[in-house]
């Protein structure tokens, strides 16, 4: 998606978003050690808040995003940290001009991406050899269709008139096969939020082999 097709999302400098509380402790646990220095780079951070919680650790941050009103009050919030207007394309790292990363995260951005591959492309090679990405995006599979079928709540759930909204549904086995093609090795699923197999949404953990 490029810059002139981006719909901003609309932040608001006083609150986290709900899924927020959902996902960042999850993520905090899988991206353990959490070491000092560590250097992060959040591909989609919004205003910057999962990035926050990574600076109070002692992290090194850098965010992209293609949202002009998440990046200003990321670089209000967040002075010491990095921030950059920029897609997940295949050359982010070249357009940082920066040393690989040891962590890269992505929450709720791939459900977004009309060119999934780049996205992914773009986590990879931001990444040092054995670094570690840890992404988001809303869970689907067998079960929680189902529900959305029996209860006519498709509508709702993909509503194909919000305008930046979800044009990829996801589930364990597609985001895998999407991170396996790329080169990652996967190495954890967590689903977040509601009961199994109806959950919110699901983080997946995957390593750039050595």
């Amino acid at each position: 998606m490029s810059i002139s097709q981006y719909k901003d999302f609309g932040y608001q400098a006083d609150a986290c978003s709900h899924m927020h509380h959902h996902i960042a402790p999850q993520l905090l646990r899988l991206a353990e050690p959490i070491q000092d220095g560590m250097r992060v780079l959040d591909i989609g951070c919004g205003k910057g808040s999962i990035l926050q919680e990574f600076l109070t650790r002692g992290c090194e941050i850098v965010g992209t995003d293609l949202s002009e009103q998440g990046i200003r009050l990321a670089r209000e919030n967040l002075p010491t940290g990095r921030f950059e207007i920029m897609a997940a394309e295949a050359s982010l790292l070249d357009q940082l001009a920066t040393d690989p990363f040891d962590l890269v995260v992505s929450t709720e951005v791939v459900e977004h991406v009309y060119a999934p591959r780049e996205w992914a492309l773009g986590c990879y090679n931001a990444l040092k050899p054995g670094g570690r990405l840890i992404c988001s995006t809303p869970y689907h599979g067998y079960l929680k269709n189902l529900m959305l079928s029996l209860l006519g709540h498709w509508d709702k759930h993909a509503d194909p008139l919000w305008d930046g909204g979800h044009i990829k549904l996801w589930s364990r086995k597609t985001l895998s096969q999407l991170l396996e093609e790329t080169g990652f090795e996967v190495t954890g699923f967590q689903g977040v939020g509601r009961l199994p197999g109806l959950w919110m949404t699901m983080l997946m953990v995957a390593r750039k082999p050595v």
